[in-house]
């Protein structure tokens, strides 16, 4: 990538300063503390300096960025003794999607997220965050058992897209998107979708249909990779930047066009610089927006539900 669309290159020095942190975090001087808040207010400084030149493209790079955390990152922080479910009891499990149970604030919370791997052996083995059908069935099979149980589900949202592949063609891809989009569509409890990176076409809606969609700042949620409406419409990779700017799949442009509902902060430098920020970022919102919903009955949710997601896409000429 050129100059112009490598957000690698811009963070260079908050890198350099996020580094320094954890040195003096593993070191055993006595005043980290301070100097830790220094090196921060460092970071913000160079953040301030790199926001004006942020383009959309940018955005899709720190969504992507190898070092942004996870479903399982957030599950550690957010959930106490959480219980993974395994399988889908009709073709075997899929571990792009991670489901299961866990206390969250003092209740029991369904949590189905997307799980990317961090070393290449654990992205292989998780296809990339690319689920295939028995994912998606896995996922409706832990929602179905938080309903019968009333606990609310929670999904974490970062997936390039559902699997493409002959393969998970065969084993009902396109039927196990749609069947859980019209089962989410009228469970019970409160769901709320969290988008933490990559939010993929059907990959992400197909356990993204809710009460409430909240979206981290540099995340983006799509129809379409820029590279992919690159090649549709322009037949040219270098159209790429070009793409980012039409999609408008901003955490920005989907609260004007109503899409989400609430944007969640990022630190400076984005969410991989200050997991333990982010996470309390997360957890803030996910705590107000889970209370709010608990609050109104089953049937208001879900005509609330319906409204909301029959009005997506609806415009008027001027």
């Amino acid at each position: 990538m050129n100059e112009q669309k490598d957000f690698y290159q811009l963070e260079k020095n908050i890198i350099l300063l996020k580094e320094k942190i954890e040195e003096i975090l593993s070191s055993e001087e006595a005043d980290k503390r301070e100097k830790i808040a220094q090196l921060k207010k460092q970071i913000e400084k160079e953040w301030a300096k790199i926001i004006p030149r942020l383009t959309p493209l940018h955005i899709v790079q720190i969504a992507r960025h190898p070092k942004r955390p996870y479903t399982l990152d957030y599950l550690e922080y957010l959930t106490k003794d959480f219980l993974e479910i395994h399988g889908d009891r009709r073709a075997g499990d899929d571990p792009a999607i991670v489901a299961g149970f866990g206390f969250y604030r003092g209740q029991t919370a369904a949590f189905i997220g997307h799980q990317k791997g961090r070393t290449t052996r654990q992205r292989i083995e998780r296809n990339f965050g690319q689920p295939n059908p028995e994912g998606y069935r896995k996922a409706l099979r832990v929602m179905k058992l938080a309903e019968k149980f009333n606990f609310p589900i929670i999904t974490l949202i970062d997936t390039p897209g559902a699997y493409p592949g002959i393969q998970a063609e065969e084993r009902g891809q396109a039927e196990a998107i749609a069947y859980n989009l019209k089962e989410l569509s009228r469970l019970k409890v409160p769901i709320i979708n969290v988008v933490i990176g990559e939010g993929g076409s059907g990959g992400a809606l197909a356990i993204g249909v809710g009460d409430a969609i909240l979206m981290l700042e540099y995340s983006f949620y799509s129809v379409i990779s820029p590279e992919g409406c690159a090649a549709i419409l322009w037949k040219d990779q270098q159209a790429v930047i070009q793409a980012a700017e039409n999609l408008k799949f901003l955490a920005k442009d989907l609260l004007g066009f109503e899409i989400i509902d609430k944007i969640i902060p990022e630190p400076a430098g984005g969410a991989h610089i200050d997991y333990e920020q982010t996470f309390k970022n997360v957890d803030k919102q996910l705590n107000l927006t889970l209370k709010k919903l608990e609050q109104k009955s089953s049937e208001e949710r879900l005509e609330e539900r319906y409204k909301k997601f029959r009005k997506i896409g609806v415009f008027v000429e001027k």
